[in-house]
């Protein structure tokens, strides 16, 4: 934080003390601007102390920019009210100053925490448009998250194989990005980080091998900001999927578990220590990051977190590999790590699920430190436990993530230590050993209530393969199937290639069934305590209630984020009727939270004005972007229409509609 303004400082001429160094002719209490007299001093401290303490101002000191008029003016206001007062009325002007001052500090001490209300703003309902009581189209949400996974292991999906031109891997891209917008997809789950190896220059680990073929290899420009950004171009949220604890692949295409065949700046070159090899031999086996080292464990955790403080992710994404699968009979050998560290715990199982659990807990807490908005989702296996093992399990009789991979998913979701869960649902409806009919309802029980959210994992991969998947509306009755539960908030598909492929027309089928118009992804939730907190005090607002003094009221401007687009023109093509819209960004912060990510436009039949239930789900959702003008090619000849755009900030809150337009003609929101 930056010191006193009276500590030697560089400042716009008229602003403030600065003291003259000796070398320039000057001494302690000489300065140009005529701060000689003590109760200048006086004064500005105790206005000092005001504005920089206040909430609302407090966010610069009076001279750090000349651009904050508005101290610089309160600043000159004082000192020609002082040179023109005794100091008896000096003294009790600097009485009455001090007094505003501790005022705000106790402001300050009972304010909320900035993500946390913003989040608690979302929880409670603070909306834009009033859609009370409008009738909702099901099959056209308004917010629904709508994913796939891009995968870069093995160049699964992205980039096609290794060592291909910078050119050609952007083009790649931006041909996934094609996909995601004409599935009218919202989001992508991109892998960047595969094991200990980084698709952005890391400031922790090298570069991953499938971008240029070799270990290590710099392929001299930045995949990670490209990414970023033409993601965000098109309207779409990114979220940046990576491996915890995975740091080799097999050899021969890996390095094994030969920590030498690392690349030169892998970790485990530097700390061998935190390395365990699983299996010790065959063709699966590899080197992982040991979950039960302190030090490794908050190492893999700086290496997550460079990305989150220099990219503008959406989310932060791990998948189902925590402690790895079992093979065979052999136990992961951390026997060792155990009799240091496992004091406190039953057995080896519950310290190793501690130790992924700390790890969970903290990186939900980091994330939220650094960047409140950046969600963290984790996408396990799709079977917590088997009933026949705990009662609180499902229905089946599979694999158990809470004992392959010491994974208690269950938990994170009822201590709010992840914003969504993906669970991978990777079966049939009615498969006997787990029952997608049987699991949905499950997850929707567990997040019930804990204001996570619950996506599911869907086996695009399987469409056309044998059984039940020979039938191309097995997805799409996935989809069906999840309405029933309004828990579930969207679908994330694995993978890219496979949604691409369209194997029996499966994902098609989605598409025209289920993803009929454009959808906003879901609003980020607030924990529990934070929504019944927020929920609390917009109640006693409407009530009128004293207990909702100093909390932001249950109306469009509670949340910060409410100042709408401004249409500059809409404009019909004569011969195919499309229109092209333009906006200018609303006039607010537009940083932190409440920074723009994406646009929404909407159009409705004649001139208007739209009826405020038009903005209720998606049926006039025509476009979502990320660029400030779209073209409605949708649009009929010689049809009129009248358009509406509203900004989405980072945390997914809809801002208030914009006038509307039509044609070039201004519209207006029907009260109705």
């Amino acid at each position: 934080m930056p010191g006193p303004f009276w500590e030697g400082r560089a400042e716009t001429p008229g602003c403030g003390c600065r003291v003259v160094p000796a070398d320039q002719g000057g001494s302690v209490g000489a300065t140009p601007n005529g701060c000689r007299d003590r109760r200048y001093l006086a004064w500005y401290v105790a206005v000092w102390l005001v504005l920089a303490l206040t909430p609302t101002w407090g966010e610069t000191l009076p001279c750090d920019l000349a651009a904050v008029g508005g101290k610089r003016v309160i600043l000159r206001t004082v000192r020609g009210l002082v040179s023109r007062r005794p100091l008896s009325a000096t003294a009790l002007l600097v009485l009455l100053a001090v007094a505003l001052a501790v005022g705000s500090v106790v402001g300050v001490l009972f304010a909320v925490d900035r993500g946390s209300a913003d989040r608690a703003g979302a929880a409670a309902g603070y909306g834009s448009v009033d859609t009370t009581g409008c009738p909702v189209d099901a099959a056209r949400p308004k917010r629904q998250f709508r994913a796939m996974w891009i995968t870069t292991v093995l160049n699964l999906d992205w980039p096609s194989r290794a060592g291909l031109d910078e050119a050609t891997i952007k083009a790649e891209y931006v041909s996934w990005l094609d996909l995601a917008v004409k599935d009218r997809f919202n989001a992508v789950i991109v892998m960047v980080r595969v094991a200990g190896d980084t698709l952005w220059p890391s400031r922790y680990e090298p570069w991953s091998q499938y971008l240029t073929g070799t270990r290590g290899g710099d392929p001299g420009w930045d995949p990670l900001a490209f990414v970023v950004a033409e993601t965000h171009r098109r309207g779409l949220e990114f979220h940046a999927w990576f491996n915890p604890y995975r740091a080799s692949m097999p050899a021969p295409d890996g390095a094994g578990t030969d920590i030498g065949q690392l690349a030169a700046g892998h970790p485990l070159r530097k700390h061998p220590e935190w390395a365990v090899a699983y299996p010790a031999t065959g063709t699966s086996a590899r080197l992982y990051f040991n979950p039960g080292d302190p030090d490794a464990r908050r190492f893999v955790e700086d290496a997550i977190l460079d990305a989150v403080a220099r990219y503008d992710i959406d989310g932060v994404h791990f998948d189902d590999f925590f402690y790895p699968y079992p093979v065979g009979t052999q136990d992961f050998p951390d026997d060792a790590t155990f009799a240091r560290y496992g004091a406190g715990f039953a057995d080896k199982a519950a310290w190793r699920r501690g130790n992924v659990d700390l790890m969970i807990k903290e990186m939900h807490q980091r994330i939220r430190d650094l960047k409140p908005w950046v969600r963290f989702g984790v996408s396990p296996f799709g079977i917590w436990r088997n009933a026949s093992a705990d009662p609180l399990g499902s229905p089946t009789a599979g694999n158990q993530s809470y004992v392959s991979n010491a994974a208690d998913t269950k938990e994170w979701v009822e201590k709010g230590w992840i914003d969504y869960i993906v669970p991978q649902l990777y079966w049939n409806i009615g498969f006997t050993i787990a029952d997608y009919a049987a699991l949905v309802p499950w997850w929707a029980k567990v997040v019930e209530g804990t204001g996570v959210q619950l996506y599911i994992g869907q086996a695009a991969y399987r469409a056309g393969s044998s059984g039940p998947w020979l039938d191309g509306g097995e997805l799409s009755a996935h989809l069906a199937l999840n309405q029933r539960y309004p828990q579930v908030t969207g679908d994330v598909y694995f993978s890219a290639k496979d949604v691409r492929a369209d194997r029996l027309g499966a994902v098609s089928r989605v598409v025209s069934e289920r993803y009929a118009a454009p959808a906003l992804t879901p609003q980020a939730s607030a924990s529990p305590q934070a929504s019944a907190s927020a929920s609390a005090r917009a109640t006693a607002a409407a009530s009128g209630s004293a207990e909702a003094s100093g909390s932001p009221p249950a109306t469009a401007a509670a949340s910060g984020f409410r100042p709408a687009p401004a249409i500059t023109g809409a404009e019909a093509d004569r011969g195919t009727g499309a229109v092209r819209i333009t906006w200018q960004a609303p006039e607010n912060k537009r940083s932190g939270s409440d920074a723009v990510r994406a646009y929404l436009v909407y159009r409705f039949d004649g001139p208007g004005p739209a009826d405020r239930c038009g903005f209720a789900d998606a049926t006039h959702l025509v476009a979502t972007t990320g660029a400030r003008e779209v073209t409605d090619a949708t649009a009929h000849p010689g049809q009129q229409y009248s358009y509406y755009v509203t900004a989405v900030d980072r945390l997914g809150r809809e801002s208030d509609p914009s006038s509307g337009r039509v044609l070039g003609t201004a519209a207006s929101l029907s009260p109705r």
